[in-house]
């Protein structure tokens, strides 16, 4: 599973980043993260407002720091 962090690397995208990477840790699934700070490519994702979160290239979020939880439920 890979889960894209969008953003510009802001406080939100490092706390939606580390959600993200506990969520998947506590689903048991493994997780490669990886951070989107190119804005060419974010915008290519259709997102004004980051925070994003994509998993397997499915925009799941934006605009918001989900909590792990929340994330959970979308994996």
């Amino acid at each position: 599973m890979i889960i894209k962090i969008l953003g510009s690397g802001c406080k939100k995208c490092v706390a939606l980043g580390e959600n993200a990477k506990a969520a998947a840790a506590a689903a048991g699934k493994d997780a490669q993260i990886v951070k989107v700070t190119d804005f060419a490519e974010i915008a290519a994702y259709g997102v004004l407002s980051t925070p994003g979160l994509v998993v397997d290239e499915r925009l799941l979020s934006t605009g918001k720091v989900l909590s792990a939880d929340e994330i959970g439920k979308l994996l």
